[in-house]
């Protein structure tokens, strides 16, 4: 193989490794900073000794353990510096350390769902969610600090610093990487898919920026979610979450028109929309609410999306079933966001008023204060009841509110159609 095609094979495994070798590494060295270094020393192992000898049948092994011994001589150096000078001279011959042999040992082992424990360590809640999904990002994604910025529209330096603060919260706080047991799973779980789907909604609808969605952050968020389900398939949120994203997923190129212009669902040429991710979708719903968990807050969610994936046209759409789902969901997760969504959804089952209705009762909480999509829907209930004038000065107020440039300006758009 031309030494160019096997740099480009060795890239492609190491892609394709690097969270795993990572992983495993990081689960004996409780280090992630020194596992990432093992992995890189592992990767300049490979671009030395395949150009001369081959790419090996089973590259990601050769890989992991080329990083092993990388690492026990580490070890083996660490205990040579810190013992005394005169026990080493009189002891060596007859002594072992016995920290040292066990480490050792460990990395022989065989290390069964180390990705998965990499994965609870990077969404530790000893870590603020944006760092999570940051180190995430970095760990599992194996993206770039600098792309990882550009994803989230931030500073390279601020990213790293999230990056640097997270690893150091995980080493104060002892964090195994491990995937843990028992009660400690069901809590640690919610926190994984917490961010995961973060990721994922910041891809779906940008927060801020020129671009109303980023499809980059979705396919990554997507990837970890089928990680996570090959991982744990018998996990119903795992599944539920998954069949949210891929049904969410799969109407992303509709969402804006050819202008770039936002597209409302309902406005939406369904022809656009990506069929073999629905079937991903529903496919991992039923199998959720197989498993029993047909009431999870992401199988609800997923369950909502599948009612318009499932419906030929606007018209289709079975809006006494996603106002009923939407009342099982405020039941299980209830919070003021989701008190927003179900009054849409009330008010295309039942009329704009009795939309009206449930916004005014959620007004006043403090988390839709600055919420643009707030005034949004109420000036939609408002124009739908024969309100324009009314109508105009909430999507005003929602465009003030809107960081993103997009969105901003379909909000303005229908403040002038008001006015039209």
């Amino acid at each position: 193989m031309a030494a160019d095609a096997t740099h480009r094979a060795i890239e492609a495994v190491f892609r394709i490794e690097r969270a795993r070798l990572i992983a495993g590494l990081a689960r004996v060295v409780r280090d992630v900073d020194r596992a990432e270094e093992l992995a890189q020393d592992a990767l300049i192992a490979a671009l030395t000794e395949w150009p001369k000898r081959g790419v090996p049948d089973k590259p990601g092994a050769w890989l992991m353990a080329a990083a092993k011994r990388r690492a026990i001589d580490g070890i083996r150096h660490e205990t040579m510096r810190t013992r005394k000078h005169a026990e080493i001279a009189r002891d060596l011959d007859d002594e072992r350390d016995m920290s040292a042999e066990l480490t050792e040992a460990a990395l022989d082992d065989e290390l069964g769902d180390e990705l998965l424990g990499l994965i609870f360590a990077a969404c530790h809640p000893v870590i603020s969610p944006e760092a999570r999904a940051a180190l995430t990002l970095r760990l599992v994604g194996g993206l770039t600090t600098d792309e990882i910025a550009r994803a989230f529209l931030s500073a390279e330096p601020t990213i790293a610093q999230r990056i640097v603060r997270a690893k150091k919260a995980i080493a104060k706080a002892g964090v195994a990487f491990e995937v843990p047991r028992g009660a400690e799973l069901a809590a640690r779980l919610a926190s994984v898919l917490e961010v995961v789907y973060l990721i994922f909604n910041e891809g779906y609808a940008a927060t801020a920026g020129p671009s109303l969605v980023r499809p980059p952050l979705c396919a990554e968020a997507q990837r970890l979610g089928r990680i996570l389900a090959g991982l744990m398939p018998e996990e119903a949120e795992v599944l539920g979450l998954l069949a949210l994203m891929e049904i969410q997923a799969s109407r992303l190129t509709a969402r804006a028109g050819p202008d770039g212009r936002f597209v409302p669902l309902t406005k939406q040429n369904r022809a656009r929309w990506d069929q073999l991710l629905i079937r991903r979708g529903l496919k991992a719903l039923d199998r959720a609410e197989g498993l029993g968990g047909a009431d999870g807050p992401y199988a609800l969610q997923a369950a909502l999306a599948a009612c318009h994936a499932r419906a030929r046209s606007a018209e289709d759409t079975d809006w006494m079933r996603i106002a009923a789902l939407y009342d099982r969901l405020g039941a299980v997760m209830p919070s003021p966001v989701v008190e927003l969504n179900r009054a849409v959804a009330h008010s295309m089952a039942f009329g704009p008023e009795a939309g009206l209705r449930l916004v005014d009762a959620i007004a006043d909480a403090a988390v839709l204060r600055n919420y643009a999509p707030l005034p949004a829907a109420r000036g939609d209930f408002l124009l739908r009841a024969g309100r324009p004038d009314e109508a105009k000065v909430q999507f005003e107020a929602a465009a003030s509110l809107s960081a993103n440039e997009t969105e901003r300006a379909f909000l303005l758009s229908r403040a002038a159609g008001c006015a039209r």
